[in-house]
């Protein structure tokens, strides 16, 4: 299993790097990063009117808030959720739950597309990649299933690393447009960089607790 945790983390690496292909396969991260909004939304009063996914990997959640409290909440809810979710798929696959793995993955595609996801897009993305997730389950190879179900673990966790040190460098050299980062820093005012910067040793923190489940 360690030699296969270490080349799905380099074939996610490689991969998401590539145009049209490497974003299609990097939406997932984006897919967990906006339904931690959203849930993070719900359980503090909130609600959520809609989830829109692009083709460039970006996504936008649109919430309404009955206070500060909620709202600040919520934005740093995503990369929080992500980092925490690739962990928990890492140690659901050290456990070898691959059934609930199976479970999770498909609930959030469904309630996704069920309740949030409404751009052409984002529909068009979370239907491809569950009919492919679908096939490979009915496909009955089990060996094949849990190099899938590993490969998708790395792929959220290399993402989930990617996207937050991503932002804490926008945070960085333009902090008016750091997403989550700059929407926290004019709630708060403190400075976007913060923010930034602590989703990344978060996400990094995330990705060592997750690789030390293996070595």
């Amino acid at each position: 299993m360690k030699i296969q945790i270490i080349i799905s983390l380099i074939v996610a690496l490689l991969l998401t790097q590539m145009p049209i292909i490497g974003k299609y396969f990097a939406m997932l991260n984006t897919m967990v990063h906006e339904t931690g909004h959203s849930l993070m939304a719900l359980l503090s009063g909130g609600e959520v009117r809609n989830i829109s996914l692009f083709p460039n990997t970006s996504g936008v959640t649109m919430t309404g808030h009955t206070s500060w409290f909620s709202h600040v909440l919520t934005s740093l809810s995503g990369y929080i959720f992500a980092s925490a979710f690739a962990f928990l798929l890492f140690y659901l696959l050290s456990k070898g739950k691959y059934t609930l793995i199976v479970i999770l993955l498909l609930g959030l595609l469904s309630v996704n597309l069920l309740f949030w996801v409404r751009n052409l897009y984002g529909v068009f993305w979370i239907i491809t990649f569950a009919a492919l997730f679908l096939w490979l389950l009915r496909s009955g190879h089990q060996t094949l299933i849990v190099y899938a179900l590993t490969f998708i673990a790395a792929l959220i966790l290399v993402q989930s690393v990617i996207s937050a040190f991503n932002i804490m460098w926008l945070s960085l050299t333009s902090p008016s447009g750091a997403g989550d980062a700059t929407n926290l820093a004019r709630a708060t005012k403190i400075p976007s960089v913060v923010w930034g910067t602590g989703f990344f040793l978060q996400a990094f923190y995330f990705g060592i607790q997750a690789w030390k489940r293996f070595f």
